[in-house]
């Protein structure tokens, strides 16, 4: 295994170990995890900064309300306002809740959704500024602990039951970030679409002096018929104007 390889596996073992800490490791086990490399002062500063920025404090958490946005604070603090309205049971009432959740009683199932609204903020705090905003992330991370209440049956302890709780709001928030990202990576690939179709029209229309053909644009291009069509239905008179009779009316 190469240094860069090694490098970025222990990386990647400090925030698993991190995650399970609460968002942040002390300085002494980045020093042990990073030990088979050696590193020196002004590299563990560098690893530091990293790791502040991925939301990891180091000796102690990092304030997650440092990342958020003014609308994001700004939506919080009403949202918060509506869920501390909410009575906040002791942890022996907390166990009860959940316990009795578990055994199927509906009551306790919605009860227990109150109980954990305010657990959805924090962990909806730390995927923030992912191209996602703050309240999408909690209304999927509640819709995840709507469902969860009811699949624990299964477990036998509070903490497991709570645990897989917490677990199926991250694992929510984690896949609607990914859905994201590929909704927004499919729309770039259909502007650089376009703008190539429409490129190259502009350039053949000029050089023929004439409006082109899509059989033109399909040499030139090496795109197909349907392609180039969606790239015109998307881009409405920007590629049409420039065709010629025969392709026009393309919708």
């Amino acid at each position: 295994m190469t240094q860069e390889s090694l490098f970025t596996q222990i990386l990647e073992q400090i925030c698993q170990t991190a995650k399970k800490q609460g968002n942040y490791i002390t300085q002494e086990q980045a020093e042990q995890a990073f030990a088979p490399l050696s590193l020196g002062r002004e590299q563990f500063e560098l690893v530091y900064d990293y790791l502040k920025a991925h939301k990891i404090g180091i000796n102690e958490p990092v304030n997650l309300d440092d990342y958020l946005s003014g609308e994001e604070i700004d939506y919080l603090k009403d949202y918060v306002n509506q869920i501390n309205a909410f009575p906040n049971p002791s942890t022996g009432e907390r166990e009860a809740i959940t316990l009795s959740a578990m055994a199927g009683d509906v009551d306790a199932q919605n009860r227990l959704v109150q109980v954990f609204l305010p657990q959805v903020v924090e962990i909806a705090k730390l995927y923030a500024g992912q191209g996602i905003f703050l309240e999408d992330l909690i209304g999927e991370g509640n819709v995840a602990l709507t469902i969860g209440v009811t699949m624990l049956g299964a477990f036998e302890h509070a903490g497991e039951a709570e645990g897989m709780l917490a677990k199926m709001i991250m694992d929510a928030m984690e896949a609607f970030i990914a859905e994201n990202a590929e909704a927004v990576q499919k729309d770039r690939r259909l502007a650089d679409q376009v703008n190539r179709v429409a490129d190259k029209a502009n350039e053949l229309a000029d050089d023929l002096k004439r409006k082109v053909t899509i059989e033109e644009l399909m040499s030139e291009t090496g795109m197909s018929r349907k392609a180039i069509e969606d790239a015109i239905r998307i881009s409405g008179d920007k590629i049409e104007a420039i065709l010629s009779a025969a392709d026009g009316g393309v919708r």
